[in-house]
């Protein structure tokens, strides 16, 4: 099943880099603190960084401790909670909050500062200040974590950095490895496995499993039939999704999009491909999706309710379903797709997408609110 063709540039990280950031996105899981390093006109700058989410007091003292006598710390904030919390902030995207170890903010008040789904009185003491290219950096490793991209940092001087990272035993990270991380660990996608998988509609069937360098997610390739390599090959990308593809969710369409999409290049007779990429919730993961369910039930649309939460409308990449396609030999496809971002995101890898073949399904009276936002605010062609 697995040819080559020409391999698009890859992003400057190298497989130590991968594996670091892999290392820390479990780190910051545990609630456990990392180091990462930025640089802004040639001056570094360095912070211990906690993610808010699993925050405990013991982490914090530990950053409080790093933080020396200043004993400042700050938490890293989405634009849309600072604004939520009275502070205006018209241009960043994040903005940080700075408290001193004296105002007596414990875990349990940063961690109710970062959750948007909480309505807070009132602010502890503090000041606001702009983010630093190292708390950016930490935002997107919460991002990578699939946590709520807010963080708690201590500014750590740059000669200090080696030292404190082996006295504590700490991983310290480049900004760059960290900014590069998704594109670069899809260029080393492998294929480790794959079975005959008999489908209810498709049963010759085929499922590989491809699985990056760093030991993160396996993506899967679910062949249908045995498509040809000289002709555009009929596909799909279908990104995670728990609740629609598994357990029948009514709030989306993404379960009769995966059946549908099987059935249909069964029915063609020339085989086909549905690319099933490990980016559930428009790759926010399944529990911040749970979080933006709840913001949806106050009234927000599904674009909205994940920028609420700090996250962009779509965090999805792209990369990943270009790098499998490589390896399995196919460079022209026609996309099965209502979603005018998934040409773009393939074609900027090397796809060529010859036709989009729409692929809608009928609303089912639960997300009828939710599809006609994906028409009018996502550009979605249905």
């Amino acid at each position: 099943m697995t040819q080559s063709a020409a391999v698009p540039s890859q992003a400057n990280v190298s497989t130590t880099d991968l594996v670091t950031v892999s290392r820390a996105v479990a780190d910051l899981r545990r609630g456990e603190i990392v180091l990462v390093q930025g640089q802004a006109n040639g001056i570094a700058h360095c912070v211990a960084v906690i993610a808010a989410e699993p925050l405990s007091d013991h982490g914090l003292a530990r950053l409080h401790d790093i933080a020396g006598k200043s004993g400042n710390t700050a938490i890293v904030l989405p634009r849309v909670r600072a604004k939520s919390l009275g502070q205006a902030c018209k241009n960043d995207h994040f903005i940080a909050f700075v408290s001193a170890k004296k105002s007596g903010v414990d875990a349990q008040a940063f961690a109710e500062i970062a959750n948007p789904l909480l309505d807070l009185e009132g602010m502890p003491a503090g000041a606001w200040r702009p983010v630093s290219m190292a708390e950016s950096a930490a935002i997107r490793l919460a991002k990578l974590a699939r946590l709520l991209p807010a963080v708690v940092t201590a500014p750590v001087e740059p000669e200090q950095l080696e030292m404190l990272s082996k006295a504590q035993n700490l991983l310290v990270l480049q900004s760059e490895s960290i900014n590069g991380y998704e594109d670069a660990s899809a260029a080393t996608l492998r294929q480790v496995s794959e079975a005959r998988v008999p489908l209810e509609n498709a049963e010759n069937a085929t499922v590989i499993a491809f699985r990056p360098e760093d030991g993160g997610q396996e993506h899967l390739a679910i062949v249908i039939d045995e498509p040809a390599h000289d002709q555009p090959v009929l596909i799909r990308l279908h990104s995670e999704c728990f609740t629609g593809d598994l357990i029948g969710s009514l709030r989306c369409d993404c379960g009769p999009q995966l059946r549908g999409a099987i059935a249909e290049i069964a029915k063609s007779g020339k085989g086909g491909i549905i690319l099933y990429l490990r980016q559930e919730g428009r790759g926010i993961g399944l529990v911040n999706k749970l979080r933006a369910y709840a913001l949806q039930d106050r009234g927000f649309d599904t674009l909205d309710a994940n920028e609420e939460l700090g996250f962009d409308a779509d965090e999805r990449v792209y990369r990943p379903a270009a790098e499998m396609l490589r390896q399995m030999g196919f460079e022209t496809v026609r996309l099965l797709t209502n979603n005018p971002e998934k040409l773009t995101g393939l074609e900027s890898w090397g796809v060529t997408v010859v036709e989009r073949v729409p692929h809608k399904f009928p609303s089912n009276g639960h997300n009828e609110f939710y599809l006609q936002t994906k028409k009018d605010r996502a550009g979605h062609l249905f």
